[in-house]
């Protein structure tokens, strides 16, 4: 007789029959092994659906309690996509920033991202707590300085940066841009930042020969690197030849600037330009990008505080001592009556200034002219590009400026620029020397200032205006904070009134953009880089303007300060809302679905809506 195996639904189905017959269910389940819960449950399930419902069924659970929300895995995903750069790390923040809740785990962000195909699961090599990570305790306590190169200009030469770190806060505190690394422009670049953040206490660079001689052959002596470094009591440092990690954090920033600045621009189209793009970076590296390596804080924010002992700040700062060679000019104040510019030197008898680089370098020189006491004034037109030069200066206007006419009044100090009505458009610092003034002056484009100095903001002002750049986060920077604007501003140039308590985003055409609370108080907004006295508040938006906002539960939602009622149907939904001068219109997935008379004159303050982004439902 041959044996017939059968399958598992048939053997559920024979023990079903023989306990419907009669049999014992004790007795069947010995028969067949198994529980007497078992057999039970085989014939409910036979009863309940037949033969079908004896065939196995998944073991899956119905329901996930601990699984990361939809939305929030679709909002990880739609970061990493536009930001292939950013890690688990770096998109937790960025989730914690928004407001997300619940917040996942950073394993959770890695798996979600290997599940969408957005990383490869690759094997750690090394753990990150098996790394020993040293740092000074303090900022001013130690720099890394280093020469990088790869910084490509149209003209096919490579550019050299200049580079400095802060150890304990990684704060950029050098970026220039050279064409040829020398010890002099190294020097330079050097000085530029001490006199800037102060003199540190230590500096760890490299065996270059910019930066020591004791690699130069027995007759080789103090650079000047080693001389500055002495005068002014810092101790130097140098690595052990071929250990690049020992100068790991300028190391690792030099990859930030490969990766997130040079790996998809264009060659840059002068020296000036690349200074400017790097200024830009170094400035959003600073301010507006945080570092995992700080746990995911901003550099400004751990350079810009009070030392931990107690002492000040000012006590720590020595006097900067420089040779005579790498002297820069300081301009005084200007005065009230200053002496009327005398004729420019022919350039044939300034034999005590060298030649001045290709790029505006600081002038090296022991004597000050008696025309770094004067200002002149240029007239321009903004060119297409909005990139104005002057003097060897790179100056960004914008292209929405392009044929506007303008007038620059120029001191060894300031730079500001004004419109042909006297409105101020910016004020940078100038990096024009005496030199540079006379050459002007001897060409017939400039012209002596007028007597009366540029005023410039004063602790009595009731406002003060800044002109800024956002980041791609939406972000702009006000004495080392960010502060959010929304990410709908991105890549625009916007000018921000502040009066110590809002602060209103507006463009070119002073059309109000957004308000926000004012981060600084009055005192120390009329302090900020490029501030000057407010002009008239900003105008609101004529055009209807399109905003986002979540349905509560009783069906109810505000805008402008006034309560919309919709319906509890629409509860957790995302509605977009259109607010013009007298109306506010609902719209539903592009419906409208209620219009309703504006009855306030609030200002419109938050465009996108994130709040509760996970409770929102397809309707």
């Amino acid at each position: 007789m041959a044996l017939v195996e059968l399958s598992v639904v048939e053997q559920r189905y024979h023990a079903v029959i023989e306990v419907l017959s009669g049999a014992k269910v004790t007795d069947v389940a010995g028969r067949y092994g198994v529980s007497r819960q078992s057999v039970h449950s085989w014939v409910r399930r036979y009863q309940d659906g037949g033969l079908a419902g004896l065939a196995d069924r998944s073991h899956a659970p119905k329901a996930h309690p601990m699984q990361t929300p939809v939305a929030i895995e679709a909002l990880i995903c739609e970061l990493r996509r536009a930001h292939p750069r950013w890690g688990p790390r770096t998109l937790l923040w960025e989730l914690g920033r928004r407001g997300v809740e619940p917040l996942p785990s950073r394993a959770s962000i890695y798996r979600v991202l290997v599940r969408n195909g957005l990383v490869s699961p690759v094997t750690r090599r090394r753990r990150r707590e098996d790394y020993r990570r040293w740092e000074r305790p303090g900022p001013m306590q130690l720099w890394q300085m280093d020469i990088m190169g790869g910084l490509l200009l149209a003209d096919g030469t490579e550019a050299k940066l200049i580079t400095g770190v802060d150890d304990h806060s990684r704060f950029c505190v050098i970026a220039s841009v050279v064409t040829r690394p020398t010890g002099r422009l190294v020097c330079a670049a050097f000085a530029e930042a001490m006199r800037a953040y102060g003199v540190p206490l230590e500096v760890l660079t490299d065996n270059g020969k910019q930066f020591t001689g004791r690699f130069g052959g027995p007759k080789a002596g103090e650079v000047l690197f080693e001389r500055v470094c002495r005068e002014n009591g810092i101790k130097l440092r140098h690595t052990a030849p071929r250990t690049p990690t020992t100068t790991g954090k300028i190391e690792r920033f030099h990859q930030s600037v490969r990766r997130e600045l040079l790996a998809e621009a264009l060659p840059f189209a002068s020296l000036e330009a690349a200074q400017s793009e790097v200024e830009a970076f170094a400035e959003h590296y600073n301010t507006a990008r945080p570092h995992q390596a700080l746990d995911m804080a901003f550099p400004a924010d751990r350079f810009f505080i009070e030392p931990s002992d107690g002492q000040r700040r000012a006590e720590r700062e020595l006097p900067l001592h420089l040779p005579a060679g790498l002297t820069t000019v300081i301009a005084p104040a200007p005065e009230t009556s200053p002496a009327p510019c005398p004729a420019p030197t022919p350039a044939g008898h300034a034999t005590d200034q060298p030649e001045r680089p290709e790029r505006p370098e600081p002038i090296l020189t022991t004597t000050i002219d008696p025309l770094s006491r004067q200002a002149i004034e240029v007239d321009r037109i903004v060119p297409a590009s909005g990139n104005l030069s002057i003097g060897g200066q790179q100056l960004w206007l914008g292209p929405d400026r392009a044929g506007m006419p303008i007038t620059l009044w120029i001191s060894t100090q300031r730079l500001h620029v004004f419109t042909t009505s006297g409105g101020r458009l910016k004020s940078v610092a100038s990096r024009l020397s005496v030199k540079d003034l006379a050459a002007l002056l001897a060409s017939g484009q400039a012209r002596p200032a007028p007597t009366e100095p540029i005023p410039e903001p004063d602790i009595k002002t009731s406002a003060v205006e800044v002109d800024r750049q956002v980041s791609s986060i939406g972000t702009i920077s006000l004495a080392g904070r960010a502060l959010c604007i929304g990410a709908h501003l991105a890549g625009r140039r916007v000018t921000v009134r502040l009066d110590g308590i809002t602060a209103r985003v507006m463009d070119e055409q002073r059309l109000l953009l957004r308000a926000v609370p004012c981060p600084l108080p009055l005192a120390e907004c009329v302090t900020l880089r490029n501030a000057r006295p407010a002009g008239p508040p900003p105008t609101s938006p004529s055009e209807p303007v399109t905003v986002q906002r979540v349905v509560c539960s009783r069906g109810h939602f505000q805008v402008v300060g006034q309560k919309i009622q919709v319906g509890r149907v629409h509860a957790r939904k995302i509605l977009d809302v259109t607010v013009d001068d007298t109306h506010i219109t609902v719209h539903d997935n592009g419906e409208p679905i209620r219009v309703v008379p504006r009855t306030t004159t609030q200002e419109i303050t938050r465009i996108k809506s994130t709040a509760h982004t996970k409770r929102r439902k397809i309707g």
